[in-house]
């Protein structure tokens, strides 16, 4: 589309379409949310609720209004290409690098050539296919091909936070989705230039693997200079609404600029020149997120304003799918989804076998790459939009797929998750304990700080004299017997698995249980409250973090008189703000900077301690496997990062 067409379309019919269109997508959102409580996708929702408004059902999407709109499916698929390459951070995955690369290619190929091997048999029954020759019937089913490789990284994301998933299984998965992702995006391009040739009958000739490789490199370029632009925005003092504006325009941009070289291409030179705006953008974004110092403002930016991107998308793609081609074509639908899946358990076991997994990862190892969403569907559209005669009735027979592949996607891959015990959750959905903690004697504080403890997802246990005592009895913590100080008792009490315990009964038998633990068990932190500041040596040279009743008082007032605010984090008193310790245990991030991590803007580095001592610590400090960092931001960015940094 030239500048003076685009102009042109913009009249008052278009703003007036896009007024009612603003409205469905509200309704859409608002309604697609009751889709969650039956436990399927929100993408699913937003596909009916599009349905039901379509030409076809109720009519309040007609189709001058879906054609009108086009522009919006082109800033969507912009956006969704810039959520793709913004997951693909590769520090994040360097542990993992060689089994992520086997897997993915063991699952384009395999996939690739089954899913189009069975699209090509199934060409004789299909209306749109049955009268073309075979070179236009190998084209189209290259393209299903492609399309059935695309996975959904936003749903994978999703699952993953919401069980608070974790592990090398999860690690795998999510790298191999994103991955995948990038590729079919490079393979897309590839296939669809060649495939204009093949529908067209011309001849074939080396100038079109020149003209593939040209366009590849044209995106390589085009993709530098949108990094650069991107890089150029992000630098300005402007709020963060802004920069989702400049987002969003960037990527419309991408599609204004890719018609404008195509269609001047086709008139000056005779030549169809197609730039896979796509592939731009997951390039572009690609880079500024592995090489900008603006990347975690830009992935704040993403998940953001995804949720608004992904309705307006899936809502307008809904409305464009015919629902007397989906049920004429429902047995078509079904085969290439049950291929598909046949494709997915073969190409994972043989990457699984390759890798040297164990056997029970062998056998799930296909449940995690069944989902689709974004750009699967985005690729269908586009051949809709291309090859106006046959691309319609072709896009909607793998949107069904698609479709078949969001519902039955999620389950499996939860199920995979809990199989491989990397779910963090208890079956009625609440979090599990992370860390356990001994809390010896009962009184009121000690009631209190369980209560606390309990509502940070801390297993507490107390150890006391009386374990009748009325008071005690909650389903919150466990209550066991203090039988005595020595090596015995206190393995009964399961002290060697306790992450910390805390002492509050007489000094002297604060002092034997800490003496006990520290010569036998291993305790990680233990915390006693001292009586007579003459035996503090003694605790001190056990290790033992010391409260004094007489002074600490004292001590937290003048906190508060010198330093108010960092208190007040540090007691939790601010709102949704909290402090967290926690052991870098996933190995891709051992030797890694303080600066590339991708922590959530509202997440501060307070220290970082190796072994019992801090370090001086600045953006150029390495961390180490077994290094705690202190962290204070928000609860739900804290338990995001946890996941991230813990992840064993």
């Amino acid at each position: 589309m030239v500048i003076g067409e685009l102009i042109a379309s913009w009249n008052f019919k278009v703003i007036i379409y896009l007024a009612a269109f603003i409205i469905i997508a509200v309704a859409s959102g608002q309604i697609a949310e009751q889709f969650k409580k039956i436990k399927l996708p929100l993408i699913t929702g937003f596909l009916i609720i599009g349905l039901l408004s379509g030409p076809e059902l109720l009519g309040l999407i007609d189709r001058e209004a879906i054609n009108s709109l086009h522009f919006l499916n082109d800033i969507a698929l912009a956006f969704i290409a810039f959520a793709v390459g913004s997951e693909l951070y590769l520090k994040d995955l360097r542990s993992k690098i060689r089994s992520i690369v086997i897997m993915t290619v063991s699952q384009i190929f395999i996939t690739f050539f089954l899913v189009s091997g069975c699209f090509y048999l199934l060409g004789s029954f299909l209306p749109f296919t049955s009268e073309m020759n075979t070179s236009a019937l190998v084209a189209i089913s290259l393209l299903a091909g492609t399309i059935a490789i695309a996975r959904s990284p936003s749903s994978a994301i999703a699952i993953i936070n919401e069980l608070r998933a974790r592990g090398p299984f999860t690690q795998k998965s999510i790298g191999v989705t994103v991955i995948i992702d990038f590729a079919v995006i490079i393979l897309f391009a590839v296939i669809f230039t060649i495939s204009k040739s093949m529908i067209k009958s011309a001849e074939f000739k080396i100038f079109y693997i020149i003209q593939v490789f040209a366009e590849l490199l044209l995106a390589v370029g085009f993709g530098l200079l949108i990094w650069l632009l991107l890089r150029k925005f992000f630098s300005l003092t402007i709020s963060a609404n802004y920069k989702k504006l400049l987002v969003l325009s960037v990527g419309f941009l991408v599609y204004f600029v890719s018609s404008l070289i195509r269609n001047s291409a086709q008139d000056r030179l005779g030549v169809s020149l197609h730039i896979e705006p796509m592939l731009v953008c997951i390039i572009g974004s690609f880079l500024f997120t592995n090489y900008s110092e603006y990347k975690n403002d830009f992935i704040k930016i993403i998940k953001e304003t995804g949720p608004l991107v992904y309705i307006v998308f899936f809502t307008l793609t809904g409305a464009m799918i015919s629902v007397e081609v989906v049920i004429s074509f429902w047995f078509v639908s079904l085969i290439i989804f049950g291929v598909r899946i046949i494709s997915l358990i073969i190409a994972s076991y043989t990457g699984s076998l390759i890798t040297g997994d164990d056997p029970l990862c062998r056998k799930i190892s296909w449940m995690p790459y069944i989902t689709q969403a974004g750009v699967s569907v985005g690729l269908a559209t586009i051949i809709a939009n291309e090859y106006t005669e046959w691309g319609p009735q072709f896009a909607i027979i793998m949107i069904s797929v698609i479709v078949l592949n969001q519902f039955i996607g999620p389950p499996l891959f939860k199920w995979s998750l809990h199989l491989v015990k990397e779910s963090h959750l208890r079956p009625d959905g609440s979090y599990d304990a992370e860390k356990k903690v001994i809390i010896f004697g009962h009184e009121s504080q000690s009631q209190a700080l369980a209560q606390q403890l309990h509502n940070h997802n801390w297993n507490v246990i107390f150890s006391v004299m009386d374990p009748s005592n009325e008071m005690l009895k909650s389903e919150k913590y466990s209550i066991k017997n203090f039988t005595g100080t020595d090596i015995q008792s206190l393995r009964e009490l399961e002290v060697h698995s306790a992450d910390t315990i805390v002492c509050l009964l007489t000094d002297e038998l604060n002092y034997e249980i800490c003496e006990t633990a520290y010569e036998n068990c291993g305790t990680n932190h233990m915390i006693a409250r001292l009586n007579d500041r003459k035996l503090y040596k003694e605790f001190h040279n056990l290790g033992v973090m010391i409260i004094e009743p007489n002074t600490a008082m004292v001590s937290l007032m003048e906190h508060f008189v010198r330093s108010p605010i960092a208190t007040s984090l540090l007691l939790g008193m601010e709102e949704n703000q909290d402090t967290m310790d926690i052991e870098i245990n996933n190995p891709d991030f051992h030797g890694l900077t303080l600066r590339d991590l991708r922590l959530p803007n509202d997440v501060i580095i307070l220290s970082v301690s190796r072994g019992e001592h801090p370090i001086i610590s600045h953006g150029y400090t390495r961390l180490r496997k077994g290094d705690v960092i202190t962290l204070v931001g928000c609860t739900q960015s804290l338990e995001e990062v946890q996941l991230k940094l813990d992840g064993t």
